[in-house]
């Protein structure tokens, strides 16, 4: 496993970031056990969830399922580098009760203490803010980030999610408090929507943030989704992201001329989508959502992929991407 440096901090983190998504709706607790005691076993030593995973009325479940797996010791909590988010309404369900969610600084502090004890840790390394909040200033949010520094109860704060601004907005107001600020951002990124090279990978790289990518395959897209729909197999096709671009004919046409060029060269469609994105500036390293453990030894293997500046110019007359701000959309 290879390893980096999250942004401009001195936190050594794996190329590859285990997501937790999947632990508990679709993966039994014994079962996200096993892929997590191989990641680890692998090298991966960076764990990424949230306090809404598990959704609905299980909302919660998976920090839980990340919480017994520590409990087992060994060495587990000390090994990883374990990030978690605030943002998503942690209310029971069927309880509209205000303060849920979101960041202001009661929520912030509530939801920090509920992750703490449904992980059965008393820190969190990265605390990511989920989504922006508009209706809450950076300076109280920011308080609310320096009390739990200084608590010991997290250690570094991201953001997902936020666009370029944002990440200025943010890092702006923490530096004017001689705060550390925002040290990632997790977005949507992958060969197939590469917005992001816009203006919220350039903002990243300016502050000093590390990019941690997620649904790195677009949705199952970027994984063989053309071939997998002709051998009858490849669920995810079916539904969400996928399923919405594979209706476009351009579209599939697209993702065809992907998978020939994969194809010509012998390689695994995810393992390319995935290696690509280690190729490029900034990205600390994608976010990967085992289901079962065939699936995260398939994402190991491109960690030691190594795609020819050929191919990567062939990738990218397959997927140009729009290119930074304001040429995107200016002269």
């Amino acid at each position: 496993m290879e390893y980096t440096q999250l942004g401009r901090t001195g936190l050594k983190v794996s190329r590859l970031v285990l997501g937790t998504m999947n632990f508990g709706p679709q993966t039994d607790e014994n079962d996200s056990h096993a892929i997590m005691d191989s990641a680890l076993g692998a090298g991966v030593n960076f764990f990424d969830t949230a306090n809404v995973y598990g959704w609905g009325e299980n909302k919660g479940r998976t920090e839980e399922i990340v919480g017994s797996w520590f409990a087992k010791g060994g060495g587990r909590r000390e090994k990883t580098v374990l990030a978690t988010k605030v943002y998503g309404n942690m209310a029971a369900e069927g309880d509209a009760w205000p303060n849920a969610d979101r960041l202001s600084a009661l929520n912030i502090r509530r939801a920090a203490d509920a992750s703490l004890k449904r992980l059965g840790t008393d820190y969190i390394d990265l605390y990511q803010f989920h989504h922006i909040d508009r209706n809450t200033p950076w300076d109280e949010i920011w308080q609310a980030v320096d009390v739990l520094v200084q608590q010991g109860k997290i250690l570094y704060a991201g953001s997902s999610n936020f666009a370029g601004w944002n990440i200025a907005q943010a890092n702006e107001a923490a530096a004017r408090r001689g705060s550390l600020g925002l040290t990632s951002e997790q977005c949507l990124y992958n060969l197939a929507e590469r917005r992001a090279e816009m203006e919220v990978i350039p903002a990243a790289q300016a502050y000093g943030l590390g990019v941690i990518p997620w649904s790195p395959l677009h949705g199952g897209l970027l994984g063989g989704a053309l071939r997998k729909e002709r051998e009858g197999g490849g669920a995810r096709s079916t539904s969400g992201r996928s399923a919405d671009a594979l209706k476009s004919a351009a579209q599939r046409e697209q993702i065809q001329a992907y998978e020939d060029l994969c194809d010509k060269h012998d390689l695994a469609p995810g393992d390319v989508g995935l290696a690509w994105l280690l190729t490029r500036p900034g990205v600390t390293g994608p976010i990967v959502g085992p289901r079962t453990q065939a699936q995260l030894d398939s994402a190991l293997n491109a960690v030691e992929l190594k795609l020819s500046e050929e191919f990567l110019s062939a990738l990218d007359e397959v997927f140009p991407g729009p290119g930074p701000s304001p040429e995107a959309f200016a002269w």
